[in-house]
């Protein structure tokens, strides 16, 4: 099914400047894996644009060059797999939707009284939770089919820039590389 929508968004989809921003995704993706793989427990988070993508996190600008690289590499030597990750904002949308769609469902017809809200809890519980398993698998596709590409085709690394802001009240500093592409 989401193929098949896929198929009649390519237009849409391989637009040169949508396309762009897939790959950059599929490509910011791949690097979070490198970059997961040498550091545990890394926390970080990404956002792709047509010019290239944003990674937020403490990691050094080295590593965050090399894991750009050997996913670049990996990707053209056929890991296009690695374009999608398990934590992307796509995911988490979709289960923010479904979970949205079931709750409004559960509670289709039910009366204003707090004992009719409080009956209709079990079946709103068990929709939403269905819904949150649903997602995963809906979210990982959507990714694949729509909001990446695991093809980087033509696209090159031009550049890395760092930034360091400060976190108000914190007290730490937030870093920030911005991984400039060109030709996706």
């Amino acid at each position: 099914m989401i193929q098949f929508l896929a198929v009649l968004a390519a237009p849409f989809l391989n637009l040169p400047v949508i396309r762009r921003i897939r790959r950059n995704h599929g490509l910011e993706h791949a690097t979070i894996h490198m970059l997961s793989r040498k550091q545990k427990n890394l926390n970080i988070a990404g956002r792709s644009t047509n010019t290239g993508f944003y990674l937020y996190g403490n990691v050094p600008t080295a590593e965050v060059e090399a894991a750009a690289q050997e996913a670049l590499h990996r990707m053209r030597h056929g890991e296009q797999g690695l374009a999608i990750h398990p934590n992307c904002g796509t995911g988490l949308v979709t289960a923010g939707v479904l979970t949205s769609i079931t709750a409004l469902a559960g509670t289709a017809g039910m009366k204003q009284s707090l004992a009719d809200r409080l009956s209709r809890l079990p079946t709103i519980v068990l929709l939403s939770t269905f819904s949150l398993i649903l997602s995963q698998p809906l979210g990982l596709a959507l990714q694949q089919h729509f909001t990446t590409l695991g093809d980087p085709g033509q696209l090159e690394i031009v550049s890395i820039n760092r930034y360091e802001f400060p976190i108000p009240l914190a007290g730490q500093r937030l870093t920030v590389h911005f991984v400039r592409t060109t030709r996706g």
